[in-house]
């Protein structure tokens, strides 16, 4: 099975560096979709732990993983990291996503609105 999610050279090395401040060998970047924000679904990621339904995979020398449900919406999306005058963090690019608002993490498809709330 091929990779869920792309990473640019520039995530990997951001994220490399942020896992090697940790003490946990075991730590992953989890990337996931949730409801919320102004377009229905909001991106998250965070430094976690694999759980037995979660897909793992590797790429860049950075072990992912993904949880079920945000499987179907993250498919073929690829992670920036991002660094510029206007300010630092990741970017996501998403093809599954038909509109995305302004703060840029948020997004609908064309089948599933979500549940819009603010932006956070």
């Amino acid at each position: 099975m091929g990779h869920l999610v792309t990473l640019t050279n520039s995530a990997a090395e951001k994220i490399t560096s942020l896992l090697a401040g940790k003490e946990d060998d075991q730590l992953a970047l989890r990337i996931y979709i949730k409801s919320g924000g102004c377009s229905g679904f909001s991106y998250g990621m965070a430094l976690d732990r694999a759980k037995d339904t979660d897909q793992v995979f590797e790429q860049e020398g950075v072990k992912i993983v993904i949880d079920e449900m945000s499987r179907q919406y993250l498919e073929g999306a690829q992670v920036d990291y991002v660094d510029s005058m206007m300010g630092a963090g990741f970017k996501i690019e998403n093809p599954n996503a038909s509109s995305t608002c302004g703060c840029g993490s948020s997004f609908r498809t064309k089948d599933n609105a979500g549940a819009p709330g603010a932006c956070s």
